[in-house]
């Protein structure tokens, strides 16, 4: 280990750091319950020769490398192992080129998806891609997990806004993938692959975006509801006569805490909120017909507006819906996701695991494309407390499985849930994943035991 660490510190300088207090910062992400371990490195990558020589390092002696972006997972796929190489793209984080005319941007994997927009958005175009965390997860973290967001049910996730992809393979070897034409069937899509491979099949070190054109205009619709099931009622109809860019939930548990963090004047007695957008030429007629369906679904209170920045008010308040639970106690959100008409079974579910289990969980999420974030309560200095957590957890995955649901809608596997997989997609299927691996790593060192 000492002739190894002497190797990379010889080949990348000072981006090399093995002072164990320094690494700390470096060891886990921002899931509580998933194991991390003690790294023997971290390599704070400043150019793709850096990422090269650490990976060809690596790889020569059968080092373990885990790949990090800014740290916003919350799955545990970035958590340092025992004696690994964490590979830090963090100051990688340029904006490369924006291109107006072909509407593509190319980036750096530390570029944070925030910064993208801003800075695409005074060309007049847009990013879509929009995770809760935004405003601190990187560009090559939302690849790496295939991120979605609030716009996905209209506009899609990651993957369908990526069209070229630079990696970096476990033994050094550069790939470009992917085309810049809108159209390309040249032999396998590797691009999609490597979108939402959780840093097992290769390093991201860049990635050319598409763009669209800003919404010409958008309105927002807030409706508070007495219970879940009049709201999920409202979503099942509303996808009947219009097509919002976005259409969340939050629950009377997840309500209550943004309204006590933001004191917006949320309804706290309310049972659940119904945040819905519509944008493009139409958008205040769509707005005035989800309105309209919300009225009919029982709603207690609409709030409709065509004003940007009350709508992002809005917006900013669902987004601090995480945050706003974590005041509560220590946090486990789920990701998963069901076919929509499935929804109001699953809350049904998400309300008996509670129960069961007597522990407290506020749920949100993007109604719309059915992907749920129910989110466990408990303390984290208490082990009895933790063990009902995860009882709850594990329970909540089963319950959603048997709707024929999926695992996870956005934040990917990691090792929070890859002992969940197999029950999903079946042993052949993982054996291909595996086969899909050895292919790409064949001595196994890239994010080994994370993904698949």
């Amino acid at each position: 280990m000492d002739r190894l660490l002497l190797e990379l510190s010889t080949a990348v300088g000072d981006a090399a750091v093995t002072d164990v207090d320094r690494m700390m910062a470096y060891r886990r992400d921002q899931c509580l319950l998933a194991a991390d371990g003690e790294p023997l490195a971290v390599v704070r990558a400043r150019t793709v020769d850096d990422v090269v020589v650490t990976l060809t390092i690596a790889n020569r002696n059968g080092v373990p490398v885990v790949t990090r972006g800014a740290g916003t997972g919350l799955a545990g796929g970035a958590n340092a192992l025992d004696g690994c190489i964490v590979l830090s793209l963090e100051r990688m984080n340029t904006v490369l080129d924006i291109d107006p005319e072909s509407r593509t941007a190319t980036v750096e994997p530390g570029v944070i998806n925030g910064d993208l927009a801003a800075a695409v958005a005074r060309h007049g175009l847009w990013y879509v891609p929009d995770p809760g965390s935004r405003a601190i997860s990187s560009i090559g973290g939302n690849l790496a997990t295939n991120a979605g967001g609030t716009c996905c049910a209209k506009y899609g996730v990651t993957a369908d806004h990526v069209s070229r992809i630079k990696a970096v393979l476990a033994d050094g070897r550069i790939i470009h993938t992917g085309s810049d034409t809108r159209k390309n069937v040249a032999g396998l899509n590797l691009t999609q692959l490597l979108v939402g491979s959780e840093g097992t099949l290769a390093v991201i070190v860049e990635a050319t975006v598409r763009l669209r054109s800003l919404p010409s205009s958008a309105s927002t619709v807030v409706a508070m509801f007495p219970d879940a099931a009049a709201a999920i009622d409202a979503v099942l109809d509303i996808r009947q006569v219009a097509d919002p860019c976005l259409l969340e939930f939050m629950d009377r548990t997840t309500v209550s805490a943004v309204e006590h963090m933001t004191r917006m004047g949320l309804d706290v007695g309310a049972g659940a909120l119904l945040l819905v957008q519509c944008d493009g030429r139409d958008a205040g007629g769509e707005a005035a017909q989800c309105a309209d369906v919300c009225r009919r679904a029982g709603a207690t209170e609409i709030y409709e507006t065509t004003d940007p920045r009350e709508g992002d008010e809005f917006m900013q308040a669902r987004r601090l819906a995480l945050t706003a639970l974590e005041r509560q106690g220590s946090t486990l959100l789920d990701d998963l996701a069901v076919p929509v008409p499935l929804l109001p079974r699953m809350l049904s579910e998400i309300d008996r695991v509670g129960s069961m289990h007597g522990v407290l969980i506020g749920t949100f999420g993007h109604a719309a494309d059915g992907n749920l974030h129910p989110t466990v309560i408990f303390d984290a200095a208490d082990p009895a407390a933790v063990a009902r957590a995860r009882a709850a957890f594990d329970d909540l995955v089963a319950a959603c499985l048997s709707l024929g649901g999926t695992i996870s809608g956005e934040h990917g596997i990691g090792s929070l849930k890859v002992g969940h997989l197999e029950d999903m997609v079946g042993a052949t299927q993982r054996e291909l994943m595996a086969g899909i691996k050895a292919v790409f790593d064949p001595r196994g060192i890239l994010n080994p035991g994370r993904g698949y």
